[in-house]
Parts: C-alpha cells; sequence; structure tokens
C-alpha cells in the first residue's frame, strides 16, 4: 500500500470545511488529520499524518474542478465569516471609542464557548436523543446565558484592567489586554482540566467560587491601593504584587477545597481526571466537545447532491446577520448608540454635552463581549468542539477582519469578517493549508499598503 503523506488541520474550522466536503475525518494523536477520498488507513509517522490511498495526490489539497465544490466551499467561508464578523465587531467597537486594540476579546470568545459547552451538555444534557422542543429551548437559553456569560467577563475586564489606563500612555493598556489574555488562556485551560461530566458538579461550582474570589480581591486590592497614599515606587508595586500572589494562592485553594468538599475521590469523574495525559507539565488540552447534529447537518438537497446545505449552515448565517444588523440599528438609530457614536469621535466634547463616557465605554465592552459569547456558542455548535486556544487564531483572524474591513468602522468589520472565512476556506481546499495563513496576511499587507484605513475607511460618523 502506497502512502501519501496529508496535512494536520490547524483549526476546528478547516476540520468542519473537509467534513462538509465530504471527506472522511479521524482524530489521532490528538490532531485532527484526515483522509482523502475516504480512506480510513490512519497512522502517524516521523510526527506527520499519513494516510493510506490507492490514488495519486501531488498536494493534499488539489484545484476543484466542479463548481459545485466551489459553491461548497463558498458556503463553507460564509459561515465561518459570520462568526469572525462577530469577534471582530467588538474590536472595532473597542478601538473605535478606546484607541485600544483588546486582544482578550479573542480569548473572551473562546472562553464563552467553553462556557456554553458545558451548559449544553452538562446543564441541559442534550445530545441528539433529545426531543426538538428539548434542543431548541436548550439552545436559545444557552444562546443567552452565553451571551451575558461574555459581556460580564468583557465588563469585568475593562473595569478590572483597562479602566484606570485610560488617561496612560498607549503601551499600558496594551500590555496589560496581553495580560488578561494569557490569564483567559488559563482559565480556559483550567476549565477543560476539570470533569465536568458524570456528576462532577464540584468543578463547576468550584469555579465559580475561584472566579467571585479573584474579583473580589482584586476589587478590593484596587481600593485599597487607591486609598493607600504612599509616595515610594517600590512600596506602591508591592501593594499590588504581594496581595495578588495571596489572592490568587486562596482562591486556587478555596477551588480545590469546594471541589474535593462535593466530588468523592473515588467518584467516575476524580478517576477520569487521574487517567487523563498530561501535557505541559500537569495541566491537559481537554477540549469541550459538543454533540454533533444538535441541529440538522443533513443535506437539504438529499444525500446524492454535490451541493451540500444543511439547516445549521442557514442558521448559523440567519443568525450572525441578525445579531449584525441588530447592532448596526442599535449604534444608529437608539440614544445610546449615538452616545457611542459621539464619544468615539470626541471624548472630551461628549463629556461637554452630558454624555457619561464612562457608561458610554462600558457599553461597547458589554455589546462587543455579548457578541463574543453568541459567537462562541455558535462556533461551538458548528465545530463540535472548543479547545481553551481557540481564541488565539479566530481572535488574530477577527482583529484582522477589522483592519481589513477598516478598524473603527461597523460596516468594514462585517464585510472583513466574511471576506476573511472565505478567503481561508477557499486557500485551504484550492492551494494548501499551510500556506492559508501567508495568503490572508499577505493581502491584508497590500491592502493597508495601498489603503490604510481599510476597505471601507474609518468613518467616523459610523464607528462606535
Amino acid at each position: 500500500m502506497n502512502f501519501t503523506e496529508i496535512e494536520r488541520l490547524e483549526d476546528e474550522f478547516q476540520l468542519t470545511t473537509y467534513k462538509k466536503m465530504g471527506i472522511a475525518v479521524e482524530r489521532g494523536s490528538g490532531s485532527w488529520v484526515w483522509t482523502s477520498d475516504g480512506e480510513k488507513y490512519l497512522d502517524l509517522y516521523g510526527g506527520h499524518a499519513v494516510c493510506g490511498t490507492g490514488h495519486s495526490h501531488p498536494y493534499v489539497v488539489n484545484a476543484i474542478k466542479e463548481p459545485t465544490d466551489f459553491f461548497n466551499v463558498f458556503l463553507i467561508g460564509l459561515t465561518t465569516g459570520c462568526v469572525y464578523a462577530l469577534v471582530a465587531l467588538g474590536y472595532t467597537l473597542v478601538y473605535g471609542i478606546l484607541q485600544l486594540i483588546n486582544f482578550a476579546h479573542g480569548d473572551v470568545f473562546a472562553l464563552s464557548g467553553l462556557f456554553a459547552s458545558t451548559i449544553v451538555v452538562s446543564v441541559f444534557s442534550l445530545d441528539t436523543g433529545s426531543g426538538s422542543l428539548s434542543i431548541a429551548g436548550g439552545l436559545a437559553a444557552t444562546f443567552v446565558i452565553a451571551a451575558a456569560f461574555g459581556a460580564t467577563v468583557n465588563s469585568a475586564i475593562e473595569f478590572i484592567a483597562y479602566r484606570r489606563l485610560r488617561n496612560a500612555p498607549r503601551l499600558a493598556p496594551l500590555i496589560s489586554a496581553i495580560g488578561v489574555s494569557f490569564i483567559l488562556q488559563n482559565v480556559g485551560l483550567l476549565w477543560g482540566k476539570l470533569a465536568w461530566h458524570y456528576g462532577d458538579y464540584g468543578a463547576l461550582v468550584g469555579l465559580v467560587v475561584f472566579i467571585v474570589i479573584m474579583a473580589v480581591g482584586l476589587w478590593g486590592i484596587a481600593v485599597l491601593n487607591e486609598r493607600t497614599n504612599v509616595p515610594n515606587g517600590a512600596a506602591r508595586a508591592t501593594l499590588w504584587i504581594v496581595p495578588i500572589f495571596l489572592l490568587a494562592a486562596i482562591a486556587v485553594g478555596a477551588l480545590n477545597f469546594t471541589r474535593n468538599s462535593i466530588l468523592p475521590p473515588a467518584s467516575p469523574a476524580a478517576t477520569e481526571i487521574q487517567s487523563k495525559p498530561k501535557i505541559m507539565g500537569t495541566t491537559d488540552v481537554a477540549p469541550k466537545d459538543v454533540p454533533a447534529g444538535l441541529i440538522s447537518t443533513e443535506n437539504l438537497f438529499g444525500p446524492d447532491s454535490r451541493i451540500r446545505l444543511s439547516i445549521l449552515d442557514i442558521a448559523v448565517v440567519v443568525v450572525g446577520v441578525l445579531l449584525m444588523a441588530g447592532l448596526y440599528l442599535f449604534v444608529q438609530r437608539t440614544r445610546a448608540g449615538k452616545a457611542m457614536r459621539a464619544t468615539a469621535q470626541d471624548r472630551d466634547a461628549a463629556r461637554l454635552m452630558g454624555i457619561d463616557v464612562d457608561r458610554t465605554i462600558s457599553l461597547a465592552f458589554l455589546l462587543g463581549g455579548a457578541l463574543a459569547g453568541a459567537a462562541g456558542l455558535i462556533a461551538a455548535i458548528y465545530t463540535t468542539q472548543v479547545v481553551f486556544d481557540l481564541g488565539f487564531k479566530a481572535g488574530l483572524l477577527a482583529f484582522t477582519s477589522a483592519v481589513l474591513g477598516g478598524i473603527g468602522n461597523v460596516v468594514g468589520a462585517m464585510l472583513g469578517g466574511f471576506l476573511i472565512g472565505l478567503i481561508q476556506t477557499l486557500s485551504d481546499q484550492y492551494l494548501a493549508t499551510q500556506w492559508t495563513n501567508a495568503v490572508i496576511f499577505g493581502i491584508l499587507v497590500a491592502i493597508l499598503i495601498f489603503r490604510p484605513s481599510g476597505l471601507l475607511g474609518e468613518d467616523v460618523g459610523q464607528k462606535a
């Protein structure tokens, strides 16, 4: 048997692309790999995925010869672009007002996806065997909960990490955003490490205790430093660093104590945690899976049709477009939206006109977080899996979408998201997955060279 080397998929969106193209997909050694032409011979050789096939393929991803295949890829790019556009709106909302690149926004999206998958699987216990009304009601409730979760996390980030740095040099909030991004990634790692199923509700309670203690403690440390007048710089730093280390130790101890008090050591969940393979020292990746088929993925044109369109595809596009349209109308037609546009144009003038600038900025973070939370649920259902670092690449591509369309421009962020989704899937199919990032950022660089403001420019009248 001849073995042909194939590629690893870089993320769950590429996995979904090949699944929807009718190409068999398997999971091997912790990485998504796929076999061409439906062959199931799968192994790992020399650190690369290989598959046995009797066909000759000079490259795994060949040029599409059939227009129906192009249509399928176009639909996949459209649905993927919806997710990128929703996340990109969060970037452009914040940048339009604060000129701040909130690098933690992608991780809010990933954490919301983990939270949504936990609600779907562990709280509502939804699977393909559940009734249609149960699935519809559970997903609708999860949608609202995930949006509220994302909005809460993003608002908390703004209050704790950014608000006190509004008048600081631009480098300070940028570094703070990167730090928050790493914190959220580690929270995602912790989230994946805990066994949420098999009745392990202690993990959920423990994590809630951890978040509450950290939030209250950070607020208390901030108030303490505000009320303590210490002229010495080293002493001021000590008043921050030492209490934060103590707070982290107390919060982690409370998490473990709460979980161990609720979860018996001999329970299936505890046994599962001990038996999981470990990487990166003592932490496992532990992706969160969502049952496939909660929203029908059957081809509406019939199983024999080469054109593939499902109810899930339609639902993703419809929900995404409705959310984007709702945000656009909110920014353009409501008093709060006008306040956001005025604040984006000139904060000092807006304050003189009686606009509560602090509340308006918090509203921008709230809306951006809600969209990230909704996008997290959509991505979890569409890809059927969420991992802790999903937000890194998805967030980077979403930020690229905002820049491509014209950062600070709401419509530009939407357009950029769809374009990046289409470019990604077309490159995956026509070229090769290892060239996709080069193609995306090459196009971005070219556009910024010839049109630095993006495709639609930085429209002060519309940015928010």
